[in-house]
């Protein structure tokens, strides 16, 4: 009982313990913390909304970008597969048009060799000649007779003064030259117009090529672009001509054909003296620090040894000798005391092996001179092969052929037109070449003398189908129809055919400007041969004999 009494007062006194009443001031801050509770509750609500927000968002951008990933890689997957089928549609229609094209130059080319004497292929080509009054046979006649014909024998005696006088300087030349040291000079040559008799214009220029060779114990090793070497494009035509030892192989070294046994060292391949001293090399004429002949320094020799050679002899002869030009070495004038002068160029040449090609320093008025790679770059003139071929088809034709005739015409003209409007790229070897591309074209009796108004059209339309092409091949280059009598290098006819109007292709300037020259030549040709025509009336062409007016 007691104990049950105790235990209800213990329970009074707790409750009224525990009463709120009991502890106001303790009890009086409990409404503001539950509202101050619920407002974090409810910024809370709101910070976990907002970055449920941005979570959204962020899903949503990145699905988008997944989206746009997708869309890219099958749009890049696409133009992958359009761009191989476009390639091979591309490619197919460069190899069509590859195949077309070839086809074209092949039939092209086989249809003048084939027919290249026959009128009526050759008209063909003539649209330039539209409207062109062409002289007829008597107006050409009589304009070679009087303009041309008369100049054959002022030739003849300046080539046999100019002959007698260049071999005396050369021996002269040789007396002053140091023989163990310097280079060997052989006797000069004539090459060119006034030795294959069709120069026409004053005043007259000898073309002489002297050979030379280096002292012994060395020579000199020729490499071209057709030898099997690697030649860049623009440099086909173009040679290099090395300075080696005698007891050298191309290469440079015996040791490989000699055996030398197992206690001797080759000293060539020795990395000590892989090389000679710079100092000998260029003794040799050869390009710094190169074993290469340096045309520069062959010029700059020769015109010292020129001058050396002209002061021993010169109180022989009561003229004197110059340098003529300046961007022509090898160019000499002899002035006379009456005033009067002769002009003409010694060139020092390289002979390849043992033909008559050469490796010439430099061509004498050549426009294209600049366009030397480097002056290790030897250019090859088959000048002596070309005088050859035109004695020898000469010996085939006609009496009194007109070939020669042609040419010395088509020259005339073409200087007359250059001296009116200016140069321009065409030059008197193109116009030598179109001849010899037709003297091997067409039949031996085509050209007698009464067919020379239609031969000269055959040239005037063949150079006008050349120019209109942009392509004249080297006559001797890559012609396997060279006669075996010239004894010609069989390397040259193997070797890819040479196009002289390379050079223009890139050239629109100077090309435009040779074409423009050929339309004014052929516009003002009745007009520049009847300046120097007596006037043939009319009748006398018909039989009937006047005297002219």
């Amino acid at each position: 009982m007691p104990v049950g009494l105790f235990r209800v007062c213990l329970l009074v006194i707790t409750a009224i313990v525990n009463h709120p009443l009991f502890f106001p001031k303790e009890n009086g801050t409990v409404p503001e913390n539950t509202e101050e509770i619920i407002q974090k509750m409810k910024e809370r609500e709101e910070s976990l909304r907002l970055e449920q927000l941005r979570l959204e968002q962020e899903i949503a951008d990145q699905e988008a970008t997944q989206k746009a990933l997708e869309k890219a890689a099958v749009v890049v997957e696409e133009s992958k597969e359009e761009k191989v089928r476009w390639d091979m549609w591309t490619a197919l229609s460069m190899v069509i048009f590859l195949l077309i094209e070839l086809w074209r130059q092949d039939f092209q080319e086989g249809n003048w060799q084939d027919t290249g004497g026959e009128e009526d292929d050759m008209a063909v080509l003539g649209k330039a000649f539209k409207g062109v009054a062409f002289p007829d046979k008597a107006v050409l006649a009589s304009f070679y007779e009087k303009r041309i014909l008369g100049t054959t024998g002022d030739m003849a005696r300046m080539r046999e003064m100019v002959e007698g006088f260049a071999d005396d300087l050369l021996e002269a030349l040789r007396s002053v030259c140091n023989r163990d040291a310097d280079m060997e000079v052989e006797d000069c040559m004539g090459v060119g117009s006034m030795y294959e008799n069709w120069r026409v214009r004053k005043p007259f220029v000898c073309d002489l090529i002297v050979p030379f060779a280096p002292p012994e114990p060395y020579c000199f090793r020729c490499q071209t672009w057709c030898s099997g070497d690697s030649f860049p494009p623009d440099e086909q035509g173009y040679g290099t001509i090395k300075v080696c030892r005698a007891d050298e192989d191309a290469t440079g070294c015996i040791c490989d054909k000699t055996k030398l046994g197992e206690d001797m060292l080759c000293l060539l391949h020795s990395q000590v003296s892989s090389t000679r001293p710079s100092s000998e090399m260029e003794d040799l004429l050869c390009f710094k620090n190169t074993q290469y002949l340096d045309a520069n320094q062959v010029m700059k020799w020769f015109q010292i040894a020129v001058t050396k050679a002209w002061n021993r002899i010169s109180h022989k002869y009561e003229f004197d000798l110059s340098f003529s030009l300046l961007d022509s070495p090898g160019a000499l004038k002899i002035k006379f005391k009456s005033g009067k002068s002769i002009a003409f160029n010694l060139t020092p040449v390289v002979q390849y092996e043992n033909s008559d090609v050469y490796f010439i320093s430099h061509f004498p008025r050549s426009s294209l001179a600049a366009d030397i790679p480097s002056s290790t770059h030897w250019f090859l003139t088959f000048a002596v092969y070309e005088r050859r071929f035109i004695q020898l088809v000469s010996k085939t034709l006609p009496a009194n052929a007109c070939h020669v005739s042609c040419l010395q015409i088509l020259s005339f003209l073409h200087g007359k037109q250059c001296s009116l409007t200016g140069p321009s790229g065409l030059t008197n070897y193109h116009l030598k070449t179109v001849l010899l591309h037709l003297l091997q074209a067409c039949p031996s009796q085509d050209w007698a003398p009464e067919k020379l108004e239609a031969r000269l059209q055959d040239m005037l339309k063949f150079l006008e189908k050349c120019l209109h092409e942009k392509k004249l091949y080297h006559f001797f280059i890559g012609n396997g129809k060279v006669p075996a009598e010239l004894g010609f290098p069989i390397v040259f006819q193997r070797a890819e055919p040479l196009n002289l109007f390379r050079p223009f292709v890139l050239r629109r300037d100077i090309y435009r400007k040779m074409v423009d020259t050929f339309h004014e030549m052929l516009r003002n040709m009745s007009a520049l041969i009847n300046e120097y025509t007596v006037h043939i009336p009319l009748a006398h062409t018909n039989g009937i004999r006047k005297e002219p007016l």
